[in-house]
């Protein structure tokens, strides 16, 4: 199929694409990589009447590391994390998740805001967000907003973003001393979105979970450590506060499991990786 028409503005600015998101609102979307958009303009999934470019933006294309903080860019492509030297060492969690993000050819295209845009609960970028408290830096030509990634994402690909907002970049937290991080998922092929896929923070004093693919969003939990009591029964808890359902790629109860098993291991190896 063909996308239905729609205009086209490369934006060479922010303040370009600001003002032309705020004249035509809920009726334009932005494009970045375009790897969830481009299928979905096809099928006419989505019909908008504009279509902003952001790619030629400089001011989004940069990846800054201000004390603690990593700050993405909108236009920041996965590839570009992905190869970063110095990124395991920073962010580790990112680091893990990263190559099981699509295939080598989406993330050469796909950007990491676009994936926070998009709100797949499957997704691996939503889920480490999730995991390490980090923060969606939303801009208009009104204001610029700050939301913490539990309050933005709000439902199956749905979110907290209004129409005349774009996702200017997000922020992760730098990892830190005596902290393990972890991540593990499982698909029915390496590449395709998760059916459960799991983000272990453990320092000495909690252990936290994140779990995408199951529910309508990605879920954190805070969990006993591996080694102390109640950890299974915790698991259990969580497993059946998802709320899982059957669909064509698993049942609720497989999924239950996953959480149940593929969390402890997350979660084991987690304490292993703490430095």
């Amino acid at each position: 199929m063909k996308p239905a028409r729609f205009d086209y503005v490369a934006a060479a600015s922010a303040e370009e694409a600001l003002e032309a998101l705020a004249q035509e609102g809920g009726n334009a979307r932005i494009l970045a990589g375009g790897q969830s958009l481009l299928p979905m303009l096809n099928m006419r999934l989505a019909r908008p009447t504009v279509l902003i470019d952001i790619m030629g933006v400089d001011e989004w294309r940069a990846v800054d590391r201000d004390g603690d903080v990593l700050r993405i860019g909108a236009a920041v492509r996965q590839v570009a994390l992905e190869q970063d030297p110095d990124l395991a060492r920073f962010q580790p969690l990112l680091a893990a998740a990263l190559p099981w993000v699509g295939h080598p050819q989406t993330r050469s295209r796909g950007t990491v805001c676009g994936s926070i845009a998009h709100a797949d609960p499957s997704a691996e970028l939503p889920l480490v967000l999730v995991a390490l408290g980090g923060t969606v830096h939303l801009r208009s030509r009104r204001r610029k907003r700050v939301l913490s990634a539990q309050n933005f994402f709000t439902g199956m690909m749905s979110t907290a973003r209004e129409d005349d907002e774009l996702i200017e970049a997000i922020a992760l937290p730098k990892a830190r001393t005596r902290t393990g991080y972890a991540f593990r998922e499982v698909a029915r092929r390496h590449g395709d979105f998760a059916i459960v896929a799991c983000a272990a923070v453990v320092n000495g004093v909690r252990a936290q979970l994140a779990v995408g693919g199951v529910a309508d969003r990605p879920a954190l939990c805070e969990l006993p450590a591996p080694g102390a009591a109640g950890l299974d029964e915790a698991l259990d808890d969580f497993a059946w506060s998802l709320e899982a359902r059957d669909d064509l790629h698993a049942t609720a109860r497989y999924r239950r499991e996953l959480v149940r098993r593929l969390g402890r291991t997350t979660l084991e190896e987690a304490v292993r990786c703490r430095a």
